[in-house]
């Protein structure tokens, strides 16, 4: 069975040339080759409303959201790749995950209150490239940010594992240690689809 990857990109911005797109670009390399088929939701090429309303998470989404329901669906591992911007994701990565879990796609209730996990089945990636030494964001702010979205939202949905790649340093990044990093993704992304093991 070929294995289906999505993979959001998180990215504000939607130039092609910003690192969060050339990591999305070898790791899809890498999962290619491995055999996996690549969906991509571009966040940065997207117009995303703000969520303003509680109410509307109750009820159907735009139809550009509802494709993205679709293609997640589709999925059976997804990577998000987004940059750390004031400790956590970028707002337009939060408004996309509020509106993607609108109409319980992603969380529904259950009868006694408790939330049900409805995308269960899926495994999850998320990469996060920052200014910072990646140990100094473990170690001194407990990567709290990414830490919260993996269980509170991704885990939460029922993606499990959900493991986590962070790339520090990025401000002093050479082109020998960028090349490293591509290799590194490509690595990953044939991992991520199957072919070799952990």
């Amino acid at each position: 069975m070929t294995k289906t990857i999505c993979i959001i990109q998180g990215h504000p911005h939607s130039d092609p040339k910003r690192l969060c797109h050339a990591l999305a670009r070898s790791y899809a390399e890498g999962a290619k080759q491995a055999g996996a088929k690549i969906e991509t939701i571009d966040l940065g090429a997207a117009e995303i409303a703000m969520l303003r309303n509680p109410a509307d998470f109750m009820t159907a989404p735009a139809p550009a959201i509802v494709k993205a329901q679709e293609t997640v669906t589709r999925a059976h591992h997804v990577v998000v790749i987004y940059p750390l911007w004031l400790g956590t994701m970028p707002a337009v990565v939060k408004a996309f995950f509020e509106q993607l879990s609108r109409n319980e796609f992603a969380i529904g209730r259950s009868d006694k209150g408790w939330p049900r996990k409805m995308l269960t089945g899926r495994s999850a990636r998320v990469i996060v490239t920052m200014g910072m030494p990646a140990a100094a964001y473990k170690l001194f702010f407990g990567a709290h940010g990414v830490r919260g979205f993996e269980s509170g939202v991704l885990a939460m949905a029922g993606f499990k594992p959900v493991k986590e790649t962070l790339i520090g340093g990025i401000g002093e990044l050479t082109q020998k240690r960028a090349g490293a990093l591509f290799e590194r993704m490509r690595t990953l992304g044939a991992r991520d689809a199957g072919l070799k093991k952990k």
